[in-house]
């Protein structure tokens, strides 16, 4: 199983989903060493990176959003994500970050796509007409991704969607072939509807009818914890890769287990002490990337994940949630460490 990105081939075709508050820098990175082999940015509103070209501000460190279309060199392949529902604003947004000429841009690289956002179920987004707001107006969907093709060079558009809105209109099928109509090169389908939201439970057969609907690659994401759960996506949809979200947090390794099982060697899962190493790795990541003030209060979200199942986990993550710096965050996974590590050479 592989996929092909413009030049760029996976070949597992294991990618990381965009999730806003979580699929930072930190977060991308953990994850690639882990064997994610693509990675999507947070969603970058089209609209706020154009408004921010004609803002007053002297001081570039200042913006909001351009920091969130970052591209290292080292996170090759990854793909920022665009959202927003007018398609003049998403492909001036698009052409911005191919050609990095918008205001407040570090990166020293383009990404290997533009990615555009139509599953986000959130109010705010949807209230908006963007996020999966789009899959009620399949032709607007369509102009987004032309007008957004037509203003790249040589950056491919993939676009993720959801079942449909809600249970009487699940339209994937259809909004895929407008999509690839439109020059769409990848088409990520979210097996739920946006009235689902999150809840359990996906339509696996919603994704299968994409796959057989169109003649470009086919990802699918939804409810993957495991490499079985990946493994059954893959054999029930015949989809080309898999996108896994919120089964990454506090277990970036699901990427190894998946890549183990695709390709027939032992996973070996990690250790207590992996897990504790990699959260501290995390924390210091993100602090020497957003500083201690922001790491401060983000990196609580993924601590309390990496210790989900441990002993005493409820007591250590309320401890976490009050703490006041970075700090004390290593300090008590530290501490969790060295008790474990104890108990070992005592059993």
């Amino acid at each position: 199983m592989s996929i092909k990105i413009g030049n760029t081939e996976l070949e597992s075709g294991l990618f990381l989903a965009p999730m806003a508050g979580f699929t930072d820098y930190s977060f991308r990175k953990i994850c690639r060493e882990r064997g994610a082999e693509y990675t999507v940015s947070e969603m970058v509103s089209a609209k706020a990176l154009c408004y921010e070209q004609v803002t007053r501000k002297t001081d570039e460190s200042a913006l909001k959003t351009a920091p969130l279309a970052a591209v290292r060199a080292e996170e090759y392949p990854m793909a920022i994500q665009l959202f927003g529902s007018e398609p003049e604003f998403v492909a001036k947004a698009a052409k911005m970050i191919e050609e990095r000429s918008y205001k407040g841009c570090t990166s020293p690289v383009s990404p290997v796509a533009i990615d555009i956002n139509m599953g986000c179920p959130m109010h705010k987004i949807v209230s908006n007409g963007e996020g999966s707001a789009l899959m009620k107006d399949p032709s607007l969907a369509a102009r987004i991704v032309d007008a957004t093709v037509n203003v790249l060079k040589n950056t491919p558009v993939t676009v993720k969607i959801r079942a449909g809105w809600d249970a009487s209109s699940k339209n994937a099928a259809e909004m895929a072939r407008m999509l690839e109509s439109a020059g769409a090169s990848i088409i990520c389908v979210h097996a739920r509807t946006r009235e689902e939201m999150y809840n359990p439970g996906i339509d696996m057969d919603i994704i299968a009818s994409v796959k057989s609907s169109v003649n470009i690659a086919v990802v699918g994401n939804g409810d993957i914890c495991c490499a079985d759960d990946a493994l059954e996506m893959i054999s029930k949809t015949g989809c080309d890769g898999v996108m896994i979200g919120r089964g990454a947090l506090g277990n970036p390794w699901i990427f190894d287990e998946i890549c183990a099982r695709i390709s027939g060697r032992e996973y070996m899962p990690p250790t207590f002490e992996e897990r504790m190493d990699t959260c501290l790795e995390h924390v210091r990541t993100m602090r020497e990337d957003k500083g201690e003030h922001v790491s401060a209060a983000e990196i609580k979200k993924h601590a309390a994940l990496y210790i989900k199942g441990v002993r005493s986990a409820a007591s250590t993550r309320d401890r976490i949630m009050k703490t006041r710096s970075t700090s004390e965050i290593e300090d008590i996974i530290q501490e969790l460490k060295d008790i474990h590590l104890k108990e070992e050479e005592h059993a």
